[in-house]
């Protein structure tokens, strides 16, 4: 297919989203009025073009709100009402639901009311009371086209994180299918660096980061030859220099693409070692960056405890203590004595990783 082809049908597909998207969805609108009137008219306005959910205060809106969080697109809300002004209702729905529209009916032109309303509710629109049914028709048009927009764009980079989630697992799982010593190699180290990361409070932005960077640790073994990397015995010099060059290679093989930018040095640097005499740059301390000295623990951790071709594996507390003894000089102290605090966390994941993967992982969650 010719790339401008490919390209039409793509830019074709993404139109079709946002068009389907806009014409298909039946929208609801939550009106909150406490005049019985009022409240009238306004269903008069807007029936038969959209479904209408109704509130008489503040109060009992937040409650048909939060009942109907999936279904609401817009909220019409009178301003001077009891219980709760419309103005501070609006700010309390904000808080529920910041992409729902928000359009204020109010019968003052106080500058200082509708400044408020705007920075504090989020609000797309004040119609000043009488209201010609007409206009306000148009701004809840106007309104709900916004809303349409945002919600298929929110759509587009959900299915677009899913593609990417996706391929980099798919490259992990081809990666490890090489060796079959290594079967859910990458998956497993990626659970044990999201697993410390997250008892260590890391934010959420970096835990994307290190999962990414977890996943995608050996893509450079994708070079290594298969005699090598399989290889039952010890290596020799010249097999192990071969080795060594993966990290390299990871680096090498993602450099170009622009997403994967910030993950290049998690992938590149996880055989450094704490005292300096690791690979492939023979960084030391904190000049070692935080998501190699994470992956680090996590890769000598399951290489440890999984069955290779050269030796059985070890069990659970061997490793533990080879990590606590390793801390100061192969790896982050202060990283590795947390590992050791979490072992019991790290003893079930190890024991059921699918299970424990879904219920740490960042990105899994993100696209479900």
């Amino acid at each position: 297919m010719p790339s401008n082809v490919k390209n039409d049908f793509f830019l074709n597909s993404v139109g079709d989203l946002i068009s389907a998207a806009s014409v298909n969805q039946e929208h609801t609108i939550l009106i909150v009025d406490d005049e019985v009137n009022n409240l009238q008219l306004l269903k008069r306005t807007f029936r038969n073009k959209y479904k209408i959910l109704t509130a008489s205060n503040g109060l009992e809106g937040l409650e048909i709100l939060k009942r109907n969080l999936n279904d609401v697109s817009l909220i019409v809300s009178d301003h001077k009402m009891p219980i709760m002004e419309g103005t501070k209702f609006l700010e309390e729905a904000n808080l529920i639901a910041p992409d729902v529209i928000k359009i204020l009916l109010t019968g003052f032109s106080d500058i200082e009311i509708i400044t408020d309303a705007i920075n504090k509710c989020n609000l797309f629109q004040y119609v000043l009371k009488p209201f010609n049914p007409d206009e306000l028709l148009e701004a809840v048009r106007n309104g709900l086209d916004k809303f349409d927009l945002v919600s298929s764009k929110s759509l587009i980079l959900k299915d677009l994180k899913e593609l990417f989630y996706k391929t980099i697992k798919s490259i992990a799982s081809a990666l490890d299918a090489k060796d079959p010593y290594t079967h859910g190699h990458s998956m497993r180290v990626t659970l044990y660096s999201i697993i410390l990361a997250k008892e260590l409070g890391v934010p959420q932005d970096k835990l994307e980061l290190i999962e990414t960077s977890g996943l995608l640790h050996d893509i450079g073994k994708i070079a290594i030859p298969q005699a090598i990397l399989c290889k039952p015995g010890k290596l020799d010099d010249n097999e192990f220099v071969v080795m060594k060059s993966h990290p390299s290679s990871s680096e090498r093989l993602i450099s170009s693409i622009e997403k994967l930018h910030d993950v290049s040095p998690g992938v590149k640097h996880h055989h450094e070692r704490w005292d300096g005499r690791g690979y492939p740059d023979r960084l030391a301390g904190e000049d070692i960056p935080f998501t190699a000295r994470i992956i680090a623990i996590a890769d000598t951790y399951d290489a440890m405890t999984s069955t290779r071709s050269y030796r059985k594996a070890l069990d659970h507390e061997v490793a533990i203590a080879e990590i606590e003894k390793c801390a100061g000089s192969q790896f982050d102290p202060a990283l590795a004595q947390k590992f050791v605090e979490i072992q019991d966390i790290i003893k079930a994941a190890k024991e059921n990783p699918e299970e424990y993967y879904m219920k740490y992982s960042t990105l899994y969650k993100e696209i479900n």
